[in-house]
């Protein structure tokens, strides 16, 4: 199990849940208008290389998931990937 660390420790630390993440990716495609198939196959390729990441960390933050995903978002669909960086930011 790898814990994972809320941004500036507010709330309490959670497991890591492949689905949250999958969810998350799979919006930010969505968003810059990937067909559904297109969004859902992105998702699972990046919500695997992400879990392979954590699987090898006893604990990880909340930031870290974000920036390894967005990196590996990057690949695939750059418009994706900044909108899943900035999210948090542009609030």
């Amino acid at each position: 199990m790898t814990e994972v660390i809320k941004r500036n420790g507010k709330r309490q630390s959670e497991e890591f849940k492949r689905e949250k993440l999958h969810q998350s990716v799979h919006a930010a495609c969505l968003s810059v208008r990937s067909p559904d198939g297109e969004a859902q196959q992105t998702a699972d390729t990046i919500s695997m290389v992400v879990r392979n990441w954590v699987d090898q960390k006893p604990s990880v933050t909340s930031s870290d998931i974000r920036r390894v995903a967005a990196n590996a978002l990057e690949t695939f669909h750059p418009e994706a990937a900044y909108l899943y960086q900035t999210h948090e930011m542009v609030v």
